[in-house]
């Protein structure tokens, strides 16, 4: 398996979208869907990627706070709507969907959703598992 997963993180990776979005994007996911875990990992991937704390603290907030640049919110759009599917709501619009693309290459968005995908994953099996947050993995 994690073989499998390694394979999909070299793919995300492979996409050329700034790994300090990808992490916004992953802590983004994990927080609406209550992952502590996930969050955890999100807030210590983002300090190692060189985020700031400002940034990674407000991500809740993104529409808010004047920390994040169009195409940032774009992205955190896009992950919002992907994810909220749990919650009834209508999902990706295509206001959301043509902002993403006004920003990211068609290489970015597919690797953007996959981060979306596998961390709505990830969150699904931590949640169900009750993976505590700060646990090391590997």
């Amino acid at each position: 398996m994690w073989t499998a997963i390694q394979h999909l993180h070299k793919a995300i990776a492979a996409g050329g979208v700034d790994p300090k979005l990808l992490t916004l994007v992953h802590l983004r996911a994990s927080q609406i869907n209550g992952c502590s875990a996930c969050v955890y990992a999100g807030v210590a991937g983002g300090k190692k990627a060189g985020e700031t704390d400002e940034r990674l603290h407000n991500v809740a907030a993104w529409r808010e706070t004047p920390f994040y640049t169009e195409a940032e919110r774009a992205a955190l759009a896009l992950a919002e709507a992907a994810t909220r599917l749990q919650d009834g709501a209508e999902g990706v619009t295509d206001e959301i969907w043509e902002e993403a693309n006004a920003h990211f290459t068609e290489e970015q968005i597919g690797a953007i959703n996959l981060e979306i995908a596998l961390t709505n994953f990830f969150n699904r099996i931590n949640r169900t598992i009750k993976e505590p947050a700060g646990r090391t993995w590997g």
